[in-house]
């Protein structure tokens, strides 16, 4: 394999699984992954001491990383917050999201953030997406050479799993899957429902791929604790989910993707 991530997802510090999380650290450190893609909700209340927990355990871990905030990093106990400035703390600890794709070897990934603070409708954990961010993001990623992967990490899956726990009921999420697809676009990375899945996307040729991570924290829905690693080669894409199984993690279940032929 030529490129392995690891994709983690809803940690929830403050209500993290503290076994699973340091032996999530470990096998990071054993394994030397590219890079981690974080997808979201690292904090569980949005508070500041939840968000200095996040912050300290991802920059001690032995790989690079990008992160992306998710629901649950608005300050939850505050409407003025939420109103006024619900990425203030996110921002504090781990920046804005950057305007353009973080590049490594045979590798680009787009950020879009699909949480808000508030919303006209009474679930607020549910996402969205603008025509506006995905333009911007298959714009960033449409000059990568030749047989890059391209990959898109946001919180909120823009499809539904089918038979999820929960879903995202993202507004424009479907649009949005769409244009992504007819854009090039590889993997789009996501957690919030809290268990792994792979799904193709709608439009384009068929090789874009909607890729769920599971929960870090002790808020299990359906399916085990755990995270996943991606490894991809010239042709395949391998997405292995990874479960905590009370001591260590082991496999739970494989996925192979066929890859976009690479065009000069």
């Amino acid at each position: 394999m030529t490129l392995r991530l690891v994709h983690l997802s809803d940690i929830h510090f403050g209500g993290e699984h503290r076994d699973a999380v340091g032996a999530t650290a470990a096998w990071i450190a054993r394994t030397r992954p590219d890079l981690a893609i974080i997808t979201g909700d690292v904090t569980r209340d949005g508070s500041e001491t939840e968000f200095l927990a996040a912050r300290r355990w991802i920059h001690s871990l032995a790989v690079d990383s990008l992160v992306v905030p998710g629901n649950h990093d608005t300050p939850y106990f505050s409407l003025m917050k939420r109103l006024f400035a619900p990425w203030k703390r996110y921002e504090r600890h781990f920046g804005p999201l950057p305007s353009t794709p973080l590049r490594r070897a045979g590798l680009a990934v787009a950020s879009i953030n699909t949480a808000r603070g508030v919303q006209l409708r009474t679930n607020w954990s549910k996402g969205a997406i603008s025509a506006r961010q995905v333009s911007s993001a298959v714009s960033a990623l449409a000059n990568e050479p030749a047989g890059a992967l391209k990959v898109v990490a946001c919180h909120h899956p823009l499809v539904e799993m089918i038979g999820g726990p929960m879903s995202g009921q993202v507004h424009g999420g479907h649009e949005a899957a769409v244009a992504l697809s007819q854009g090039g676009v590889d993997l789009v990375l996501t957690g919030h429902v809290h268990a792994p899945f792979v799904l193709p996307y709608p439009g384009g040729d068929g090789h874009t791929w909607a890729v769920g991570a599971s929960t870090l924290s002790i808020r299990e829905r359906d399916a085990p604790i755990g995270f996943n690693c991606i490894e991809v080669d010239e042709a395949i894409i391998r997405v292995t989910a990874l479960a905590w199984t009370g001591s260590h993690f082991e496999t739970w279940r494989t996925w192979s993707i066929d890859r976009r032929p690479a065009r000069a």
